[in-house]
Protein backbone atom coordinates (compact mmCIF):
# COMPACT_ATOMS: atom_id res chain seq x y z
CA UNK A 1 0.00 0.00 0.00
CA UNK A 2 1.34 3.40 -1.00
CA UNK A 3 1.74 5.76 1.94
CA UNK A 4 0.61 9.38 1.58
CA UNK A 5 3.14 11.92 2.86
CA UNK A 6 2.21 13.62 6.10
CA UNK A 7 2.27 17.15 4.66
CA UNK A 8 -0.17 16.15 1.91
CA UNK A 9 -2.58 14.66 4.45
CA UNK A 10 -2.38 17.80 6.54
CA UNK A 11 -3.07 20.04 3.56
CA UNK A 12 -5.98 17.82 2.53
CA UNK A 13 -7.47 18.09 6.03
CA UNK A 14 -7.12 21.86 5.99
CA UNK A 15 -8.81 21.98 2.58
CA UNK A 16 -11.69 19.86 3.88
CA UNK A 17 -12.05 22.12 6.92
CA UNK A 18 -12.18 25.22 4.73
CA UNK A 19 -14.66 23.60 2.37
CA UNK A 20 -16.83 22.58 5.33
CA UNK A 21 -16.77 26.11 6.69
CA UNK A 22 -17.81 27.54 3.32
CA UNK A 23 -20.55 24.97 3.00
CA UNK A 24 -22.00 25.85 6.42
CA UNK A 25 -22.17 29.54 5.48
CA UNK A 26 -23.68 28.92 2.03
CA UNK A 27 -26.29 26.27 2.80
CA UNK A 28 -27.08 25.38 6.41
CA UNK A 29 -29.66 22.81 5.29
CA UNK A 30 -27.07 20.32 4.08
CA UNK A 31 -24.60 19.81 6.94
CA UNK A 32 -23.66 16.28 5.87
CA UNK A 33 -22.49 17.44 2.47
CA UNK A 34 -20.61 20.35 3.99
CA UNK A 35 -18.87 18.25 6.63
CA UNK A 36 -17.30 15.92 4.02
CA UNK A 37 -16.84 17.70 0.71
CA UNK A 38 -16.28 15.87 -2.51
CA UNK A 39 -12.77 15.34 -3.88
CA UNK A 40 -13.49 17.89 -6.63
CA UNK A 41 -14.38 20.68 -4.17
CA UNK A 42 -11.40 19.82 -1.96
CA UNK A 43 -9.05 19.88 -4.97
CA UNK A 44 -10.51 23.25 -6.01
CA UNK A 45 -9.99 24.73 -2.52
CA UNK A 46 -6.39 23.47 -2.25
CA UNK A 47 -3.45 22.72 -4.45
CA UNK A 48 -3.60 18.92 -3.93
CA UNK A 49 -4.23 17.05 -7.18
CA UNK A 50 -7.55 15.15 -7.30
CA UNK A 51 -5.90 11.78 -7.96
CA UNK A 52 -3.93 12.06 -4.71
CA UNK A 53 -7.11 12.78 -2.75
CA UNK A 54 -8.82 9.81 -4.36
CA UNK A 55 -5.84 7.59 -3.55
CA UNK A 56 -5.80 8.74 0.10
CA UNK A 57 -9.55 8.09 0.46
CA UNK A 58 -9.21 4.61 -1.05
CA UNK A 59 -6.29 3.82 1.25
CA UNK A 60 -8.28 4.81 4.34
CA UNK A 61 -11.19 2.66 3.24
CA UNK A 62 -8.93 -0.36 2.68
CA UNK A 63 -7.31 0.13 6.07
CA UNK A 64 -10.67 0.35 7.81
CA UNK A 65 -11.89 -2.78 6.01
CA UNK A 66 -8.77 -4.74 6.97
CA UNK A 67 -9.13 -3.78 10.64
CA UNK A 68 -12.75 -4.81 10.70
CA UNK A 69 -11.98 -8.16 9.09
CA UNK A 70 -9.14 -8.82 11.56
CA UNK A 71 -11.37 -8.04 14.53
CA UNK A 72 -14.10 -10.32 13.18
CA UNK A 73 -11.62 -13.16 12.71
CA UNK A 74 -10.28 -12.74 16.23
CA UNK A 75 -13.78 -12.82 17.72
CA UNK A 76 -14.69 -15.91 15.71
CA UNK A 77 -11.52 -17.71 16.83
CA UNK A 78 -12.02 -16.76 20.49
CA UNK A 79 -15.68 -17.86 20.65
CA UNK A 80 -16.23 -21.32 19.00
CA UNK A 81 -19.77 -22.40 18.07
CA UNK A 82 -21.77 -24.47 20.56
CA UNK A 83 -19.44 -23.71 23.47
CA UNK A 84 -16.90 -26.26 22.22
CA UNK A 85 -13.21 -25.78 22.82
CA UNK A 86 -11.34 -24.19 19.90
CA UNK A 87 -9.39 -26.75 17.90
CA UNK A 88 -6.00 -26.51 16.34
CA UNK A 89 -7.64 -26.11 12.95
CA UNK A 90 -8.52 -22.46 13.66
CA UNK A 91 -6.87 -20.04 11.30
CA UNK A 92 -3.64 -18.61 12.73
CA UNK A 93 -2.73 -14.98 12.06
CA UNK A 94 -0.52 -14.79 9.01
CA UNK A 95 1.53 -12.13 7.37
CA UNK A 96 1.60 -10.91 3.77
CA UNK A 97 1.16 -13.71 1.27
CA UNK A 98 0.05 -16.18 3.98
CA UNK A 99 3.51 -16.51 5.53
CA UNK A 100 3.83 -16.96 9.29
CA UNK A 101 7.45 -15.81 9.45
CA UNK A 102 9.13 -12.60 8.42
CA UNK A 103 12.54 -12.25 6.87
CA UNK A 104 14.15 -9.38 8.72
CA UNK A 105 17.27 -8.99 6.63
CA UNK A 106 19.72 -10.83 4.42
CA UNK A 107 23.25 -10.93 5.78
CA UNK A 108 26.06 -11.75 3.42
CA UNK A 109 28.26 -14.63 4.50
CA UNK A 110 31.46 -12.67 4.03
CA UNK A 111 30.53 -10.18 6.76
CA UNK A 112 30.06 -12.76 9.54
CA UNK A 113 32.50 -15.49 8.56
CA UNK A 114 36.17 -15.39 9.51
CA UNK A 115 37.85 -15.84 6.15
CA UNK A 116 41.46 -16.86 6.70
CA UNK A 117 44.24 -16.10 4.27
CA UNK A 118 45.38 -18.68 1.77
CA UNK A 119 47.81 -21.26 3.21
CA UNK A 120 51.45 -20.56 2.49
CA UNK A 121 54.40 -22.92 2.33
CA UNK A 122 56.11 -22.10 5.63
CA UNK A 123 57.92 -24.21 8.24
CA UNK A 124 58.47 -23.07 11.82
CA UNK A 125 62.12 -22.87 12.85
CA UNK A 126 61.48 -24.54 16.19
CA UNK A 127 61.00 -27.41 16.48
CA UNK A 128 60.63 -28.49 12.84
CA UNK A 129 63.70 -26.97 11.14
CA UNK A 130 66.15 -27.22 14.04
CA UNK A 131 65.26 -30.85 14.70
CA UNK A 132 65.93 -31.77 11.08
CA UNK A 133 69.24 -29.89 11.08
CA UNK A 134 70.32 -31.51 14.36
CA UNK A 135 69.54 -35.00 13.06
CA UNK A 136 71.44 -34.24 9.84
CA UNK A 137 74.47 -33.06 11.86
CA UNK A 138 74.41 -36.25 13.92
CA UNK A 139 74.23 -38.38 10.76
CA UNK A 140 77.21 -36.59 9.15
CA UNK A 141 79.25 -36.88 12.36
CA UNK A 142 78.53 -40.60 12.60
CA UNK A 143 79.49 -41.09 8.94
CA UNK A 144 82.81 -39.26 9.37
CA UNK A 145 83.60 -41.23 12.52
CA UNK A 146 82.98 -44.60 10.86
CA UNK A 147 84.79 -43.54 7.67
CA UNK A 148 87.89 -42.42 9.62
CA UNK A 149 88.11 -45.81 11.33
CA UNK A 150 88.54 -47.70 8.04
CA UNK A 151 90.32 -45.07 5.88
CA UNK A 152 93.53 -43.35 6.97
CA UNK A 153 93.95 -39.65 6.38
CA UNK A 154 96.44 -38.72 3.59
CA UNK A 155 99.05 -37.34 6.00
CA UNK A 156 102.69 -36.82 5.04
CA UNK A 157 105.71 -37.98 6.99
CA UNK A 158 106.81 -36.23 10.16
CA UNK A 159 107.91 -32.67 9.68
CA UNK A 160 111.68 -32.09 9.36
CA UNK A 161 112.84 -28.61 10.30
CA UNK A 162 116.02 -29.16 8.29
CA UNK A 163 114.05 -29.83 5.08
CA UNK A 164 111.24 -27.33 4.52
CA UNK A 165 109.04 -28.36 1.59
CA UNK A 166 109.04 -25.97 -1.34
CA UNK A 167 106.42 -24.76 -2.03
CA UNK A 168 104.90 -24.82 1.47
CA UNK A 169 101.17 -24.71 0.97
CA UNK A 170 98.31 -24.65 3.45
CA UNK A 171 95.46 -27.17 3.19
CA UNK A 172 93.26 -26.60 0.15
CA UNK A 173 90.46 -24.95 2.15
CA UNK A 174 92.94 -22.27 3.33
CA UNK A 175 94.65 -21.75 0.01
CA UNK A 176 92.31 -18.89 -0.86
CA UNK A 177 93.44 -17.02 2.25
CA UNK A 178 97.10 -17.83 1.50
CA UNK A 179 96.59 -16.47 -2.00
CA UNK A 180 95.25 -13.23 -0.55
CA UNK A 181 98.38 -12.93 1.62
CA UNK A 182 100.50 -12.79 -1.52
CA UNK A 183 98.48 -9.79 -2.80
CA UNK A 184 97.74 -7.67 0.31
CA UNK A 185 99.06 -6.80 3.73
CA UNK A 186 98.38 -9.53 6.34
CA UNK A 187 96.02 -7.19 8.20
CA UNK A 188 94.01 -6.61 5.04
CA UNK A 189 94.15 -10.16 3.68
CA UNK A 190 93.65 -11.97 6.99
CA UNK A 191 91.23 -9.69 8.88
CA UNK A 192 89.66 -6.90 6.83
CA UNK A 193 88.55 -8.70 3.66
CA UNK A 194 87.33 -11.95 5.33
CA UNK A 195 85.60 -9.93 8.07
CA UNK A 196 83.88 -7.72 5.53
CA UNK A 197 82.69 -10.78 3.58
CA UNK A 198 81.33 -12.48 6.69
CA UNK A 199 79.50 -9.34 7.83
CA UNK A 200 77.97 -8.92 4.39
CA UNK A 201 76.74 -12.52 4.39
CA UNK A 202 75.28 -12.08 7.89
CA UNK A 203 73.41 -8.91 6.86
CA UNK A 204 72.15 -10.39 3.59
CA UNK A 205 68.85 -11.72 5.07
CA UNK A 206 68.13 -8.28 6.53
CA UNK A 207 68.99 -6.41 3.34
CA UNK A 208 66.96 -8.72 1.10
CA UNK A 209 63.57 -9.29 2.77
CA UNK A 210 61.94 -10.89 -0.25
CA UNK A 211 59.87 -13.83 1.12
CA UNK A 212 59.72 -15.65 -2.21
CA UNK A 213 61.52 -18.98 -2.58
CA UNK A 214 61.66 -18.85 -6.37
CA UNK A 215 65.17 -18.32 -7.79
CA UNK A 216 63.99 -15.90 -10.48
CA UNK A 217 62.64 -13.57 -7.77
CA UNK A 218 65.72 -13.69 -5.47
CA UNK A 219 68.25 -12.05 -7.77
CA UNK A 220 70.04 -10.10 -5.03
CA UNK A 221 70.65 -13.11 -2.76
CA UNK A 222 71.66 -15.42 -5.60
CA UNK A 223 73.99 -12.83 -7.11
CA UNK A 224 75.67 -12.17 -3.76
CA UNK A 225 76.28 -15.86 -3.04
CA UNK A 226 77.43 -16.54 -6.61
CA UNK A 227 80.01 -13.72 -6.48
CA UNK A 228 81.29 -14.94 -3.10
CA UNK A 229 81.68 -18.55 -4.28
CA UNK A 230 83.30 -17.60 -7.59
CA UNK A 231 85.75 -15.25 -5.86
CA UNK A 232 86.83 -17.84 -3.30
CA UNK A 233 86.88 -20.71 -5.83
CA UNK A 234 89.17 -18.79 -8.18
CA UNK A 235 91.60 -18.04 -5.32
CA UNK A 236 91.66 -21.68 -4.22
CA UNK A 237 92.28 -22.93 -7.77
CA UNK A 238 95.13 -20.43 -8.33
CA UNK A 239 96.79 -21.41 -5.04
CA UNK A 240 96.37 -25.12 -5.75
CA UNK A 241 97.39 -25.48 -9.40
CA UNK A 242 99.21 -22.26 -10.40
CA UNK A 243 101.70 -21.83 -7.53
CA UNK A 244 105.11 -23.52 -7.68
CA UNK A 245 108.40 -23.31 -5.76
CA UNK A 246 108.64 -20.16 -3.70
CA UNK A 247 104.88 -19.80 -4.18
CA UNK A 248 105.54 -18.25 -7.57
CA UNK A 249 103.00 -18.24 -10.36
CA UNK A 250 103.57 -21.15 -12.79
CA UNK A 251 101.61 -22.92 -15.48
CA UNK A 252 100.89 -26.55 -14.44
CA UNK A 253 101.20 -27.86 -18.02
CA UNK A 254 104.77 -26.48 -18.16
CA UNK A 255 106.30 -26.71 -14.65
CA UNK A 256 104.19 -29.54 -13.28
CA UNK A 257 101.61 -29.82 -10.55
CA UNK A 258 102.66 -28.76 -7.03
CA UNK A 259 99.66 -29.86 -5.08
CA UNK A 260 98.99 -32.65 -2.57
CA UNK A 261 96.01 -33.51 -0.42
Amino acid sequence: MTEIPEHLLKRAQEARDRAAAKGDNADAATPAAASEPSPASAAAASKIPPHLLERAKAARERTAGTEVAAMAGAVAAAAPAGGAVATAGAAAPTGPGGHTQRLLTVVKSGSIQDVKSAPVDKVHVWPHLLVVEFVAALAVTAFLLIFSIFVNAPLLELADFNATPNPSKAPWYFLGLQELLTMFHPMVAGVTLPGFALILLILAPYLDKNPSNKPEKRKFAISLMTIHLMFWTVLVMIGSFFRGPGFNFVFPWEAGLFFEL
